[in-house]
């Protein structure tokens, strides 16, 4: 069974940090191309950042500067480091693979059509 399992999130100060961790299972190949999501209550859920089987990345306006995905292809898993985070960054994110590797442009998907494969979702919360 696939599955993608999240870990780093919690509750942080404004300015403060915090490195979410997404660790996909063996069936899964981070290079497909993986991306994070956000969702808050009573809204869709919204792209955040992704990366590309090229290691192209993308950002939404609202976190670039302050958040860097990545990847490490030997441990199987992606990593969004947040960095000054502000209250308007509070909500349950989401790390997405794909099935298998998809086009350049799927770093760009704001709605998460490109990806197969979904965590859990893990709370970050940043008081002001």
């Amino acid at each position: 069974q696939v599955q993608l399992v999240e870990s780093g999130g919690g509750l942080v100060q404004a300015g403060g940090s915090l490195r979410l961790s997404c660790a996909a299972s063996r069936s899964i190949d981070v290079l497909n191309g993986m991306a994070w999501y956000r969702q808050t209550p009573g809204k869709q859920r919204d792209l955040v950042a992704g990366i590309s089987s090229r290691g192209d990345t993308n950002y939404a306006s609202s976190v670039k500067g302050r958040f860097t995905i990545s990847r490490d292809n030997a441990e199987n898993s992606v990593y969004l480091q947040m960095n000054n985070l502000q209250p308007e960054d509070t909500g349950v994110y989401y790390c997405a693979a794909a099935r298998s590797r998809l086009p350049k442009n799927a770093i760009f998907d704001t709605k998460g059509l490109s990806y197969d494969y979904w965590g859990q979702g893990i709370q970050v919360t940043v008081s002001s």
